[in-house]
């Protein structure tokens, strides 16, 4: 393990990255798909996902492979953007015949484990048709909810903090490991001082970067069924996030709306951003400065609270073809060259086979592995807590109420008050 020091040294990461998303499912149902007799012949498995158009031309370039190597299996690609995806999904699964695999991520395991949609796969690896080794730095366990395995992830990705590189040297701070929150407000400070920019784009309403900062605190943003944090500790976290909102530390949320959809922080308007680290290719691609991946700030002076995110796939329970979806993604995830085409897409490739044959050529990519590489090393990964049924419904309420928070429209306590309460009717729904 490397030492702070060394970690220093290296300083920042020069970025950009690869895209990801991550969102839910819905309702249960017993169809299946098309295709098959149980007798042999062949069979077709339905395989939705979301994104954009690169990641759809690369999965279809890995679904040729697979149909190459299976020929008796065939692929029915199901593709959009992320919002039809679920709005389609939700009816689909509400009918009784959602796709046999598809893109999951942590926020809606338990949720629709509990609608009886997802197939715990420990069964399929049991049978011999599914491998759950190799995979790297833990991630498997993103995927793992009350003793079941749910999800098998494709990529993984880390919380992380972007900053504007020319901005930070011209004002003559410095990012580095291990450095604490105090240190990191005071960064940008100076950074609002010398430039007369704002410091941050505007966390407060980052739900996962909420629970990094619970989780340096001995608390986590969920338990197993509930909030892992009271109303009054999220009405300081508000507070002080309002009151460095008025003195302009934080950006005007109203000028950071007037850029979207793209960042405040490649608009100029704010000096760093928190995100996922494989976001981070958006802003080299929207800004005109540099820009690289600083380290987390800390409340110890080491332990950041972070953990491993993953995009996964998972397999409808009511499949008629279970054992064949468990082949399709075991492919999807451990075939070598199913990882050169994918790259980084999903972020960075989940198990070793495919880590090892993706050799990135761009700066930015080899600066995300590089990133996700010293975070490892240094010991502070942790493991993620499964999200209780309802989680996507309280990630946005809590972004949504951050917002009003900042414009001023919500006071913090009322604020705080407000999210327990539509939490305490999201876990119930």
């Amino acid at each position: 393990m490397p030492s702070n020091r060394d970690l220093d040294r290296r300083g920042l990461l020069k970025v950009t990255g690869a895209s990801v998303a991550a969102l839910g499912l819905t309702a249960a149902g017993c169809g299946g798909n098309d295709g098959g007799s149980g007798d042999g012949g062949p069979v077709t498995l339905r395989y939705a996902w979301w994104g954009g158009e690169p990641r759809a031309v690369a999965i279809k370039k890995t679904i040729k492979l697979f149909e190459k190597k299976y020929p008796k299996i065939k692929i029915k690609a199901e593709f959009t953007d992320y919002a039809s995806f679920w709005e389609k999904f939700q009816t689909q699964a509400s009918g009784g015949n959602p796709p046999d695999v598809f893109q999951d991520a942590v926020a809606f395991l338990r949720k629709y484990d509990k609608r009886g949609v997802l197939m715990d796969l420990k069964s399929q690896s049991d049978a011999g048709n599914l491998s759950l080794k190799n995979f790297r730095n833990g991630v498997l366990t993103a995927g793992q909810v009350d003793g079941k395995q749910l999800g098998i992830p494709v990529g993984a990705n880390t919380m992380s903090l972007v900053i504007d590189l020319k901005a930070f040297k011209k004002a003559g701070v410095e990012a580095k490991f291990g450095w604490t929150w105090d240190e990191y407000f005071t960064a940008l400070q100076t950074v609002q001082d010398k430039l007369k920019i704002a410091g941050d784009t505007g966390y407060g309403g980052i739900m996962y970067l909420y629970d990094l900062y619970l989780r340096q605190n001995g608390k986590a943003f969920y338990t197993d069924s509930a909030l892992g944090f009271t109303e009054d500790d999220l009405t300081q976290w508000w507070t002080d996030y309002y009151k460095r909102v008025k003195s302009g530390l934080v950006a005007d949320p109203r000028k950071i709306e007037q850029v979207q959809p793209k960042s405040g922080l490649s608009a100029g308007l704010a000096a760093s951003e928190f995100t996922w680290d494989n976001f981070s290719i958006r802003y080299e691609g929207e800004g005109e400065s540099d820009y690289g991946i600083a380290p987390i700030p800390t409340t110890d002076g080491k332990q950041t609270g972070q953990y491993l995110g993953s995009l996964m796939l998972s397999a409808f329970s009511g499949t008629k073809h279970p054992k064949e979806a468990a082949q399709f993604i075991d492919f999807m995830v451990h075939d070598p060259e199913v990882g050169k085409i994918m790259g980084y897409d999903r972020g960075i490739l989940a198990t070793q086979e495919q880590y090892d044959a993706f050799k990135p050529a761009d700066a930015q990519n080899k600066a995300i592995a590089a990133y996700e590489d010293e975070v490892s090393k240094a010991g502070v990964l942790g493991k993620i807590t499964p999200h209780p049924s309802g989680a996507d419904v309280i990630e946005a309420a809590f972004l949504r109420i951050g917002g009003e928070v900042a414009q001023g429209k919500s006071k913090p306590a009322a604020a705080a008050k407000q999210l327990f309460s539509e939490a305490k009717a999201a876990f119930a729904a």
